[in-house]
């Protein structure tokens, strides 16, 4: 975020109680200085920077090696990253509550608590020179990020413990700090009316009405798309009548009466929550801030490349990032390249096989035991053929500033949709950077695998980085991360709507045809047919199938499919067991064809096993967290 970004670089006060300079955790009693702690709200500068301050937990996800601070993507099955990092302890079902990767509870409570402090405070500023409307701003952000923090945690942990507007009184014994989790509906509750008021406020402006010095504070879009996807995830198998948690329950307790013994997860399916998660995507569709980004040429992969090349365009509701974009570009960039260059990012085969050809139609419906792929019979994808090579042209412009070229290469990636290419690079062929273009090998020994930074799968990831400048000079151009934009509110709409259709909920009138409408253009951005015109005969079930798939491919590498593959409970199938990709532990035949992907490297290949239980549906609270809060109750399985 251009003006977020401020927070990062603040110095966080050192303020006694409200210290955030030590690794504490939440409960950790601190001391209290009230003098030095007045002084603040004297002066509009530092009310301003204790703003900043509550606003610095917000997550900066692309603002360091890709991997470092998340397992969203290392730990998805779309993706499979080269370094050795806390996302390998999910990926292999090593962690448990004494070793939590990426653990981050106690910083968001603590966020939670710098947002109520200064919430209870920001309308003491006392400076002549500040006005009205600049506390009102402040405080209404500081109130979407609490929010927020909230919605971060349980999609992690599912139902937390809400404090509300409490400050907890650190001076006071470690039991009068114990607290019992919420249930699930009331934390979707709590959040859901937040945002609700924060987005009901005058102080919460729209996308449009914001000035370029203010691009990435929170705006009614971005709490409306909060809500969204918190509904929709709340609609999903993980959240609504999932008996695997039907004994997760509150211990019994004199001292919260209303949550003594409750049960925290919802154990009778509503299948009015469709209807609720497909009102509230409504309410982002109906903004006019917001359009799907198109270049205005019909070039589809000009159009989806550019929804993070083309920095603040209209479809991105909220971003993490603006700036140069090296953490990506380095992450992906192959080791063949000059300069920076790590190339271990990458996709998984599983996505490889989810795009479309370039007639609309999936070819790959599953998977046999041995890992070869079930192929739809209507499809022209041949199985058999796959690997083979043949000569056709690789479609290069509007992604790059290549025009088509004729390459070699596997019938695999032949006739795709436009969206494959611009997601998915393969060995053997250019990697395109600004005006140079470089031959890439990831057979073992090739350029582009020399060391222990490269793709294990043999693909990279080829969307974020910006191929129109040459990052071999440190040319690494600019982006707008999207972590909310409009094309994932025209799938979370169509999916609710396609879940309420096969649940019997009546829908309010013109929401199944908004929904087919708004499929529709979404693919034809994309350059491949309407779906009702690849599937006429379609039942919803199968509708909600290749929703699903489009999903994966539209809003792949964007930190969703982490989420959606346990929302949906599926990842016992799809994150557990052998992940697959090309043999890039085949060498290339001698030291003098670096350039060149041996044929040995052309096969499908277990690259890893991976372990997914269903207790890994949710974190674990930590075992220190367990210690210090006896009300805390550990989730499933944990």
């Amino acid at each position: 975020m251009k003006y977020i970004n401020q927070f990062k670089s603040l110095i966080c006060f050192a303020i006694g109680a409200i210290s955030l300079s030590s690794c504490e955790d939440f409960l950790d009693r601190q001391e209290d200085e009230k003098l030095t702690f007045e002084k603040i709200w004297e002066s509009r500068n530092t009310t301003k920077q204790y703003w900043l301050n509550a606003m610095s937990f917000l997550p900066n996800e692309n603002g360091s090696y890709i991997g470092d601070k998340d397992p969203y993507l290392g730990a998805s099955d779309e993706c499979i990253i080269a370094y050795d990092r806390q996302y390998r302890w999910i990926n292999f079902g090593s962690w448990n509550p004494s070793s939590v990767p990426f653990y981050k509870m106690d910083h968001y409570y603590r966020g939670i608590r710098e947002c109520n402090i200064f919430m209870q405070n920001v309308y003491n500023c006392s400076d002549p020179l500040v006005t009205k409307d600049q506390l009102d701003e402040w405080y209404y952000q500081a109130r979407f990020a609490r929010a927020y923090y909230y919605f971060l945690m349980m999609r992690d942990y599912g139902p937390v413990f809400l404090l509300g507007d409490e400050l907890l009184d650190f001076t006071a014994s470690t039991k009068q700090l114990y607290r019992p989790r919420n249930t699930w509906e009331q934390c979707v509750d709590y959040v859901v009316s937040e945002l609700e008021t924060c987005a009901n406020s005058s102080a919460i402006l729209e996308q449009t009405q914001l000035p370029d010095t203010k691009w990435g504070l929170a705006t009614k879009g971005t709490c409306h798309a909060v809500i969204s996807r918190l509904t929709l995830y709340s609609a999903r198998d993980l959240f609504n009548g999932n008996t695997l948690y039907q004994n997760i329950k509150n211990p019994i307790t004199n001292d919260f009466p209303e949550l003594s013994g409750a049960q925290l997860f919802p154990q009778t399916y509503d299948a009015n929550k469709w209807l609720k998660a497909a009102e509230a995507a409504k309410k982002v569709l109906d903004n006019p801030s917001y359009t799907l980004y198109r270049a205005g040429n019909g070039n589809p992969y000009e159009d989806y490349y550019g929804i993070t090349n083309q920095t603040w365009n209209q479809e991105l509701i909220w971003t993490d990032q603006y700036n140069n974009r090296f953490y990506w570009g380095v992450n992906c960039a192959p080791t063949g390249v000059a300069g920076t260059a790590y190339g271990a990012v990458g996709p998984t085969q599983r996505l490889v096989d989810a795009y479309a050809m370039n007639d609309g139609y999936y070819p790959i419906t599953g998977y046999n035991n041995d890992g070869s792929p079930i192929i739809d019979a209507q499809s022209a994808y041949d199985a058999s053929t796959e690997l083979e090579k043949s000569t056709w042209s690789y479609p290069a412009t509007g992604w790059s500033l290549f025009s088509s070229y004729d390459i070699k290469a596997p019938n695999m990636y032949k006739d795709r949709e436009p969206r494959f290419y611009v997601t998915v690079f393969f060995s053997g062929n250019y990697w395109l950077h600004g005006t140079a273009s470089t031959m890439i090998s990831f057979g073992k020994g090739g350029n582009g695998n020399r060391s222990h930074d490269y793709p294990k799968c043999g693909y990279i990831c080829n969307r974020f980085y910006d191929h129109r400048v040459n990052s071999a000079e440190n040319q690494w151009g600019n982006i707008t991360y999207p972590v909310f934009r409009l094309g994932e509110i025209y799938l979370n709409f169509i999916e609710a709507v396609l879940e309420c259709k096969k649940r019997g909920v009546a829908l309010p009138a013109g929401y199944e045809t908004l929904a087919m409408e708004k499929w529709a253009d979404l693919r034809n951005r994309a350059g491949v047919p309407a779906i009702t015109e690849v599937y006429p005969n379609a039942s919803t079930e199968k509708l909600i199938e290749l929703c699903r798939r489009e999903r994966q491919v539209e809003l792949a590498f964007e930190r969703h499919r982490y989420f959606d593959t346990r929302t949906w409970m599926i990842a016992t199938q799809t994150d557990n067991g052998n992940v697959y990709g090309m043999n890039t532990e085949c060498p290339i035949d001698n030291s003098n064809k670096q350039l060149e992907t041996p044929d040995g490297f052309w096969e499908r290949t277990v690259i890893e096993t991976r372990v997914f239980l269903n207790k890994h549906y949710l974190y674990p609270f930590s075992q220190r967290e367990l210690d210090r809060n006896k009300l805390l109750t550990q989730n499933y399985g944990w």
